[in-house]
């Protein structure tokens, strides 16, 4: 789901004001390494990494990012390689790339320069049968190619033909990728959009990365300390990593209206502020004969949204456990990102911010507690007075006319998150996610 929240690259978002717009998207710039599962180590672009021996029974490919509100990897595409940098999207299934470059989108990939470039004609198998999950469905343009159109939660969308070639990942070469190759695109910020490339479809569609490098699993760890991460691509079995809770990935075979079925879809079963449940029945959290009210985990989206009567639920308990503690912005003119109406006065002088309560998502067999500074962000540029503006990090995902729960990455700092594909489950484990990067030697 491209939920893009777009920003510039500072070292940490809660001390520096960003440059953000609209809501829906969540990816900024970062810097990559990566390992191969071939081979020891891994020559890139910023430096040569290698795998320390006997850490990792089969070595997996591995991605170091840095970011704030983005997850992006570096990589080549084409014959000879051409560099790109791709938004990581755990909630869409195409990875893309701008192939048209323009005033807003300077850094594109040039297919007429690539001799293993494959235009994928719209009477292929490919075409007719492995596109069945986009929400717009392929058509045929006028030289009879297959073409796809993309269109976003934010007003963005790009379009242009499905295309094969080379991607190099480290010293890992994978012919024959499926893609988007987009000639045409509409962006809520090109600002921003023009440091990317494309976006790497991660879902559980056919004609996703992961899907296509038939990977059985993938994780990503983001540090909430000095917003390094991992990616990794492969098997996780590693002796100082916490033991993993997991929580079942929920599969409808049935097509519903509003139920993405190629989503990392869970069970959403409560909601606990400290250590009290919040008294919701569990049938809210469970999805009605449409498909509306999934719970998605998408890296694509940066906070977290809930659906109206369990976010005003929420927010209600919130605002009382900070009552006397914070001091409430009384400004309904003022909605963050159209969509998170609870917002605090923080002194600009105040170095900290108060001890405040947790927020916990309970899951079918798993949690996620939410502590600290990630309950609240603070809106940059907004100023009152002698005040900052603090944002509560969950928001309304009916004002968003968005019919389902969505889990965030900024929610997601400091937790291993590992993507069983082949045993349908998702895996967490609280870990200081900018050790775990050392533990590699990636020196993020």
């Amino acid at each position: 789901m491209k939920t893009y929240i777009h920003c510039k690259s500072y070292p940490n978002p809660f001390l520096n004001s960003l440059s953000l717009l609209v809501f829906y998207t969540a990816f900024c710039a970062i810097g990559i390494e990566l390992s191969s599962s071939q081979a020891p180590t891994l020559v890139l672009p910023l430096k040569t990494q290698a795998v320390p021996s006997g850490s990792v029974p089969r070595p997996p490919n591995k991605l170091p990012f840095h970011h704030n509100v983005s997850l992006t990897v570096s990589l080549t595409v084409g014959t000879p390689p051409q560099n790109v940098t791709m938004v990581i999207d755990t909630g869409s299934e195409l990875s893309w790339l701008h192939c048209n470059k323009t005033r807003d989108f300077p850094t594109t990939f040039d297919p007429t320069r690539s001799s293993s470039y494959s235009p994928i004609p719209c009477s292929s198998p490919t075409c007719t049968n492995r596109t069945r999950d986009f929400t717009i469905p392929a058509s045929c343009d006028s030289s009879q190619l297959c073409h796809a159109t993309l269109s976003y939660a934010d007003a963005s969308s790009s379009e242009g033909n499905l295309a094969s070639d080379t991607f190099c990942i480290g010293s890992s070469e994978i012919p024959d990728m499926v893609f988007g190759c987009m000639v045409s695109s509409f962006s809520s910020n090109s600002d921003e959009d023009s440091m990317n490339t494309g976006l790497m479809g991660m879902n559980r569609g056919s004609l996703s990365f992961v899907s296509q490098m038939q990977f059985p699993k993938f994780s990503y760890c983001i540090s909430a300390s000095d917003f390094s991460g991992l990616l990794l691509l492969g098997d996780a079995n590693f002796s100082w990593l916490a033991p993993l809770n997991y929580t079942p990935l929920i599969q409808i075979s049935t097509p519903l209206p509003y139920f993405d079925r190629v989503a990392y879809t869970v069970q959403l079963d409560g909601i606990k502020v400290s250590d009290k449940l919040l008294p919701l029945p569990k049938s809210v959290f469970v999805p009605d004969h449409t498909g509306a009210g999934q719970t998605m985990v998408d890296s694509g989206t940066q906070f977290t949204f809930l659906l109206g009567p369990i976010y005003t639920a929420l927010r209600s308990e919130f605002l009382n456990r900070t009552s006397g503690v914070l001091r409430v912005l009384d400004d309904p003119n003022f909605v963050f990102q159209g969509a998170m109406d609870l917002c605090y006065l923080v002194p600009l002088s105040q170095p900290r911010l108060p001890r405040l309560p947790t927020v916990t998502l309970v899951f079918r067999g798993a949690e996620m507690t939410v502590s600290g500074d990630s309950i609240l962000y603070r809106a940059p540029g907004e100023v009152r007075g002698n005040d900052s503006l603090y944002c509560f990090t969950f928001g309304n995902s009916d004002l968003l006319g968005v019919e389902a729960f969505v889990i965030g990455h900024h929610h997601q700092q400091d937790v291993w998150m590992e993507f069983d594909l082949q045993k349908s489950r998702i895996g967490l484990a609280q870990v200081r996610c900018d050790l775990a990067g050392q533990r590699f030697g990636l020196g993020l």
